[in-house]
């Protein structure tokens, strides 16, 4: 959107997307809403309330925990929507709120909204959406709080620093365990789960499997004699026990006992279920509140067919109930869109008016709507499940999953498999897919996703026929790569972290520059940045978004390699053919060749592909080379040393060589790395031979790109003539927030070698 709203509230950025899209404004008078249960009726449902909702913003603050509610509603109908404005309208908010919590430090009601800025974070990657959050939590585990105690009596303020009353149980934990699934800090994750069954402990009534609202009911009575359980709040926990559990590690020694009490308070409510789909106010004596309320009905609804989804449910049992509930629900939504039948806050639960709604009572019906749609989506489509095993103590964030179409046919019983889409199984997103040629030139081979696990942990995903679903999301592109042919013919490819460049022949024509090192474009944004700098040729200095301050001459550059004869290092000229083989969200790919160059007596040429991926700040590089003698080739992979120390770290066992580079100035540490395959590097050498001669007056007046280079960092291996050589090299920019150390850059090249040793295992079955 052209218009910057980081100022505005969210009811301004709901506003500001009506004026962009047409299809809210003055239209015929809308039809009834349909209960069909196809996906196209139900996303179509869907989409009319959450619009209803943009057009028909809350007066409430926009960090209030009504409105953070709603958010999760939002994100949960933009993760299976064609339409972006939903996301769109998510991400202003965060902009808006500066991507703050609400003002109380403890509140949980104040972390909700944190739910929303996690899974925009899954998304986008930008470390913005999540800083304030951390500091918050990380304020909270050093200085705790001093309350002791959960009873909930006055002053209030100071029993609302636990999970003292049950709804918290929807706003804190889920906010505190998704923190925790995008940073890995153990912290956050345990803080969640302890505090969960602190709460669990003192406010759930194991006989009748319902949680108290907060110790001012205790000993409470309805007119039948019975306890008094509020069907929202007991909504909230079990749509908190949800959230909690799709982020939960699946090898966490607690989820047992979360999957427990799920399934002990959905028998529980089922029971509760009124004839007309519904649920009341009052659980255990819905006679005295006989209107019907939508909030707590879209909870139960939502939370009974996530457990029939995920198979914690029975479906015989459950599905009928499932059903039931959406129908009734959805007999609640005015043609305009409008959800009714909504509890006020704080109203009398048996008097109130049933036009009315609130924002989390839209936030809980998009969240049903989300998993009756997947319901609906894989009886039309039946999938593929693939399960993913992370075989690592490490955690796996976006790392890229490479499915064979050829497997994924057989799966689908040779049927097309043309249009091909990733469900994640947990939360029924859809996730960001590629198809993908691994030979040039060819159909394309693989479906390329990209997953998220903590050690050790096991996830599944589904594949579908996406042309069985109604829409789909268009995907964030995160690579691109492209021949640059206003600037001599560069070849440039970046992803959301990192941009590099190799340069063409043409470069010597044009310039005199004979190198086939590679270039490292420094850059502080997710966005894609190649086509903007190009185009206004002003890349050298830091607009804001990064810039290219790296220095590669006749070096090896980030990356570069030679042949090496246990002396000398020869290396190429330019590249002479580039072409781009594929570029999209997950991956981009290039091929160039080389000329032939003189390696001490062979006569050597090149054939290199390259490529990166989402999130990634390393590309991988896969060299074959011809020759005429067959003998191994001595290979130097290398990174530019300058002439100020910097930190060289070097672990040969497993095959990585990283540098930070000492800082140019005001513009910050570069930090360098080459991963070879474990085990396959013989030494670490420096070499100077194969480089021109500095001067002191090059080193004391640097160009504006940084120091020279005065040697090559090489780590030494061999490669087999005729075989693809693989290697990663990769690089990162203490401004750019990720690396503000060189302890931090070469923890990221261990772990990204560790991922490499231990690849994903993965395992296709019939869902």
């Amino acid at each position: 959107m052209p218009i910057s709203i980081k100022s505005l509230a969210f009811t301004g950025a709901c506003l500001l997307l009506l004026t962009t899209a047409p299809s809210l404004l003055a239209q015929p008078a809308p039809k009834p809403v349909s209960a069909d249960l196809t996906p196209a009726t139900i996303l179509g449902t869907m989409e009319r309330v959450g619009d209803w909702q943009l057009a028909n913003p809350s007066p409430h603050k926009p960090r209030d925990w009504t409105q953070a509610a709603l958010y999760t509603g939002m994100m949960a109908l933009g993760g299976v929507s064609g339409d972006t404005r939903y996301l769109d309208a998510m991400r202003h908010m965060g902009e808006a709120n500066a991507w703050n919590l609400g003002e109380r430090k403890f509140d949980a009601d104040d972390h909700c909204v944190g739910q929303t800025y996690v899974e925009l974070y899954l998304r986008y990657s930008d470390k913005a959406m999540i800083g304030p959050m951390r500091q918050r939590f990380d304020d909270i585990l050093a200085v705790p709080s001093e309350v002791q105690s959960l009873e909930f009596t006055n002053p209030q303020a100071k029993a609302r620093e636990h999970w003292a009353w049950c709804d918290s149980l929807f706003m804190g934990p889920p906010t505190w365990v998704r923190l925790y699934s995008v940073t890995g800090d153990q912290r956050y994750l345990d803080f969640a789960v302890t505090n969960w069954w602190q709460t669990s402990a003192y406010l759930y009534d194991k006989d009748e499997h319902l949680y108290f609202r907060d110790s001012t009911y205790f000993k409470k009575s309805e007119a039948n004699g019975k306890k008094v359980f509020w069907g929202r709040g007991n909504g909230w926990v079990m749509g908190g026990l949800v959230r909690v559990l799709q982020f939960l590690p699946n090898n966490h020694p607690a989820r047992q006992q979360f999957v427990q009490q799920f399934r002990d308070m959905a028998d529980k409510l089922l029971t509760c279920q009124q004839p007309d789909g519904l649920w009341r106010a009052s659980l255990l004596d819905p006679a005295s509140y006989p209107l019907k309320e939508t909030s707590s009905s879209a909870f139960y609804t939502y939370t009974f067919a996530w457990g029939v989804n995920q198979g914690l449910l029975d479906r015989a049992k459950f599905g009928p109930a499932v059903e039931k509930g959406w129908r009734a629900l959805v007999g609640c939504v005015q043609p305009d869109g409008k959800l009714t039948h909504v509890q006020p806050i704080g109203a009398d639960p048996k008097k109130f008016d049933e036009s009315g709604t609130e924002t989390y009572g839209v936030g809980a019906f998009l969240l049903a709507g989300t998993e009756i749609y997947r319901m609906a989506v894989l009886k039309a489509a039946p999938p593929v499940k693939v399960t993913i095993n992370n075989p690592a103590d490490l955690r796996r964030a976006n790392e890229t999953v490479e499915l064979n179409l050829s497997d994924l046919k057989k799966q689908f019983d040779n049927k097309d498999i043309s249009k091909l889409t990733v469900m994640d199984e947990v939360s029924a997103k859809i996730l960001d897919s590629q198809a993908y040629a691994s030979v040039p030139d060819q159909s394309p081979d693989k479906l390329l996703f990209q997953a998220n696990l903590t050690p050790g942990e096991t996830r599944s995903y589904l594949v579908l026929d996406a042309s069985a679903l109604p829409a789909t999301p268009s995907p964030i592109v995160k690579t691109y790569a492209r021949l640059v042919t206003e600037r001599m013919n560069d070849m440039a490819w970046e992803s959301d972290r990192s941009a590099h460049r190799i340069y063409h022949q043409d470069l010597i024509k044009g310039e005199g520059t004979i190198s086939s090192g590679i270039d490292v474009w420094s850059k502080r944004t997710r966005n894609l940045v190649l086509n903007n700098w190009y185009k206004g040729a002003d890349y050298h200095v830091d607009h804001g978004e990064g810039m290219d301050d790296y220095r590669v001459g006749r070096s090896r550059g980030c990356g570069g390699l030679g042949i090496w004869d246990g002396k000398q290092l020869y290396v190429s000229i330019n590249y002479h053919n580039g072409r781009v083989l594929t570029t999209g969200p997950i991956r981009s790919e290039f091929e160039l060749t080389y000329d032939e160059w003189d390696a001490g007596g062979r006569k050597i040429t090149e054939t290199k592909r390259i490529s990166i991926d989402a999130g990634s700040n390393f590309s991988r590089a896969q060299s074959t080379f011809t020759t005429a003698d067959k003998s191994p080739l001595g290979i130097g992979v290398g990174i530019a040393q300058r002439p100020v120390e910097g930190t060289v770290a070097k672990d040969q066992k497993a095959g990585w060589m990283s540098y930070w580079q000492p800082s140019d100035g005001t513009k910050g540490n570069i930090g360098c790395a080459v991963i070879l395959p474990a085990g396959s590097v013989k030494e670490f050498v420096t070499e100077k031979d194969s480089m021109p001669p500095v001067t002191q007056a090059d080193i004391d007046k640097p160009s504006t790109e940084g120091a020279p280079a005065v040697a090559n960092l090489l780590a030494i291996t061999q490669a087999q003539v005729g075989k693809p050589f693989t290697y990663y090299f990769g690089a990162g920019w203490i401004q750019s927030g990720d690396f503000p150390d060189a302890k931090a850059w070469e923890a990221c090249v261990r772990d990204f070698a560790a991922r490499w040793e231990k690849p994903l295992q993965v395992k296709l079955s019939s869902n």
